[in-house]
């Protein structure tokens, strides 16, 4: 995902692309999806740079993350986001800065809306909307998390991959900021044993986080663009490493129910309802450990198998 002209304004210098993981690729990232206003190019506009330069195109979740927190830089702290709708539109060049330009569609007196644009080139990248709520009573009901075995049940990426010597099993355990252990075992280099079209991951951050409850929430939806088509993989009997497959993000929403942090294990279930047409739907909820149910996902991605 990228934003703004070839002449756009400066952002500070791209990150590296290889940072020790987890605390300071963790550092890194929140460094980069905290974009900040840009009065130069006029209100309510805010620059950032990328993270992973190296990288062919620019990850998704970051420009996510991104768009949520320059929209939300634009309304008053006390109404936290509930939801947001983006459409991933082109692929970023991760060397160039990115603009964001979010326009106030409303303030009501309990609900805020804002669009955002993220834009390279003068292209859009991005287009989100996302909705802001005043906190409120209401009725309450939630499902229940499933049964599966706990995070330190389950091997870490860098217990399983850690002495690969494949460069880019080496480059993911280096630049990934959030710590995942998949209950049905990862699929980056080979298929799952059984073909279902459901999963599960705990995740967390790689390293304690600030007390801004934003931060949490941009890290959450980066950290939900990692592994949400998976299950459509594991359906197929295919993995991230099958000759020739090609995958983009479509478009992704979510919802967030309550508060939660990053630096706390989230387990993230996810299943695949249809594939047809070559894209795949994939649909996530986010809970904490101890069970209660803190967002839902739903993404719909390209994928293309030879």
């Amino acid at each position: 995902m990228d934003p703004v002209t070839e002449e756009g304004p400066t952002v500070p210098e791209a990150v590296p692309s290889i940072a020790p993981y987890p605390r300071e690729a963790l550092e890194q990232v929140l460094a980069v999806i905290d974009v900040q206003p840009d009065p130069a190019a006029g209100p309510d506009w805010f620059t950032g740079g990328s993270y992973g330069p190296s990288r062919s195109r620019i990850f998704g979740g970051q420009v996510l993350a991104q768009s949520l927190i320059a929209a939300a830089k634009t309304v008053d702290s006390s109404r936290p986001v509930h939801s947001l709708h983006g459409y991933f539109l082109r692929p970023g060049d991760p060397r160039l800065p990115i603009s964001f330009t979010v326009e106030r569609l409303r303030d009501g007196h309990s609900f805020s809306a804002r669009r955002t644009h993220a834009i390279q080139r003068g292209e859009a990248l991005l287009s989100m909307i996302s909705s802001y709520q005043e906190p409120a009573d209401g009725l309450d009901h939630q499902v229940e998390m499933p049964v599966v075995p706990g995070p330190d049940e389950l091997p870490s990426l860098d217990t399983q991959f850690g002495n690969s010597d494949i460069p880019m099993v080496q480059r993911l355990l280096r630049e990934r900021p959030v710590d995942m252990r998949h209950v049905e075992g990862p699929i980056f280099l080979h298929p799952g044993p059984d073909q279902v079209a459901h999963q599960a991951v705990w995740i967390r951050a790689g390293a304690a986080m600030p007390d801004d409850p934003l931060l949490h929430t941009a890290l959450m939806a980066y950290a939900s663009d990692y592994s949400l088509l998976e299950s459509f993989l594991r359906r197929h009997g295919l993995s991230w490493a099958t000759p020739g497959m090609k995958s983009a993000s479509l478009d992704h929403a979510m919802w967030f129910h309550r508060p939660a942090r990053m630096d706390e294990w989230l387990l993230y279930t996810q299943e695949s309802p249809s594939a047809s047409g070559a894209r795949a739907l994939g649909l996530g909820r986010l809970f904490t450990r101890d069970g209660v149910l803190v967002a839902s996902v739903a993404q719909e991605g390209m994928m293309r198998v030879p």
